[in-house]
């Protein structure tokens, strides 16, 4: 909630209120829901049924059937009663810190000058239109590496996207040399994708249990091009499709949301799993959309409509990766589980499956090669024709979190949790470059040569 104090305008904690301009739903309420309530009432899920994601949402009852806000009474609002409550056990939001005094009283105000929307579009998400934040800065230099969330290789295969906190750094794929730091970027990315041009870098992340954004760079200059989508909790993945039209962003909103990258409006949004959506990809020819999630499953939707296609229900556990085979006639998935299933598109029936070990956190697929990263440190490479294992890649020292593969330059990189990149070449397995990704760190090994200087 602290964070949010910053938006509650001066005169509105201390002018009377006969004199004070009226409460805007928009640029004061609507910050207040999107991140107080919005964690547990922001999705088809929604506890009690009640949803404060859009304003019009948040005027329809839940199951309890009271009127969430009666306009001109507060006292005859059911959200502000429980808002306001004193008890512990009844009072919003649940399991966590009441309002501030400031902010349920800019609430009643709210209610009681008739509860007026001032925003766009009543069925419109919150976060559509919430004013942009603009992140914190990150350290200067880093006093210990952050784990590498999200990798991703330029379409020219010359430089690496890393994850760090609040910011994404550019490296050399060549010698692993800090080519450029970009900045106001969310507390963590967990999803980067280059453009097929490379003139854009898109990055999902945010806050986990408070809001999730997908933001898209410059990755020349770092400069913020568009603030796409904003949510209610930790967006984590997100792919351009193949002809570079559509942009899609996956998160713990059980959503799929599909932009068209013309005029970045939201095209398709897609709420069928049960838990997080923790993988997407779109098929080859970018009419359908695979994806994975938490909820044991994976699935395939039609991306103009939204409408399932096929539901593969036989992972068994939560599935982290996804991809397409080369004539999209068959899903990767992989996760918890340690092993690949190789599901039919058609029907969703399981066609093979490969045993990996460890839980497998990426599943990549081109240039007629399977790729897994892992929680045992080791990333694996298969043919994908018939399945075949070509190679392990060993010498990362903490489990791999993250992958990204060019095939055109036979270029693997992987990102592990001690903060360490490496660099593979795919034709032979060599190691082209290592380094840890987090900007003037003084690692052990320099402190002992520095002081034995």
């Amino acid at each position: 909630m602290r964070h949010f104090l910053s938006l509650i305008p001066v005169a509105a904690l201390w002018v009377s209120p006969s004199f004070a301009a009226d409460v805007s739903f928009k640029n004061e309420i609507a910050p207040i829901l999107a991140a107080r309530c919005a964690g547990c009432h922001g999705g088809a899920e929604a506890k009690a049924g009640y949803r404060v994601n859009s304003f019009a949402a948040m005027l329809s009852p839940g199951e309890t059937e009271s009127d969430p806000v009666t306009a001109g009474d507060p006292d005859a609002s059911y959200l502000l009663e429980l808002i306001e409550s004193d008890d512990a056990d009844a009072r919003m939001p649940k399991e966590s810190e009441a309002l501030p005094a400031a902010q349920m009283a800019l609430i009643r105000r709210w209610i009681e000058e008739g509860a007026k929307f001032d925003g766009p579009d009543a069925k419109a998400a919150l976060q559509s239109y919430l004013p942009q934040v603009t992140h914190a800065a990150p350290p200067e230099a880093y006093r210990f590496a952050m784990p590498i969330t999200a990798v991703a290789i330029s379409p020219n295969g010359q430089e690496i996207a890393a994850s760090g906190y609040h910011e994404i750094t550019i490296w050399s794929a060549a010698d692993g040399k800090l080519l450029r730091r970009i900045q106001n970027v969310a507390e963590r990315t967990l999803g980067l994708a280059f453009s097929a041009d490379g003139s854009m870098l898109a990055a999902a992340g945010g806050a986990p249990g408070v809001s999730g954004e997908l933001r898209v760079y410059n990755p020349a200059d770092g400069a913020l091009l568009r603030e796409v989508g904003r949510f209610a909790d930790t967006a984590f993945a997100v792919t351009f499709n193949p002809d570079g039209t559509k942009l899609a962003v996956s998160g713990a909103d059980r959503a799929i949301h599909v932009y068209q990258v013309a005029d970045w409006s939201e095209a398709t949004t897609i709420e069928d799993h049960a838990d997080w959506v923790t993988a997407i990809a779109f098929s080859p020819d970018g009419a359908r959309i695979a994806s994975g999630s938490r909820d044991k499953t994976s699935k395939l939707f039609d991306v103009a409509t939204g409408d399932a296609l096929a539901t593969y229900p036989n992972y068994g556990d939560a599935v982290y990766g996804v991809a397409f085979s080369a004539d999209g006639a068959q899903v990767i998935a992989g996760g918890r589980a340690g092993r690949l299933d190789f599901w039919n598109a058609a029907d969703g029936v399981r066609a093979a499956e490969i045993g990996v070990g460890g839980e497998i956190q990426r599943v990549l697929a081109a240039g007629g090669q399977i790729f897994t990263v892992a929680s045992d440190s080791h990333a694996r490479q298969f043919k994908a024709d018939d399945r075949a294992a070509v190679r392990t890649y060993a010498g990362h020292s903490d489990r791999l979190q993250s992958a990204a593969f060019d095939a055109a330059a036979n270029r693997l990189v992987t990102g592990s949790i001690n903060g360490e990149v490496r660099v593979w070449n795919t034709a032979d397995g060599t190691q082209v470059t290592s380094f840890i990704a987090a900007p003037g760190l003084v690692t052990e090994t320099a402190q002992v040569q520095a002081a034995a200087k």
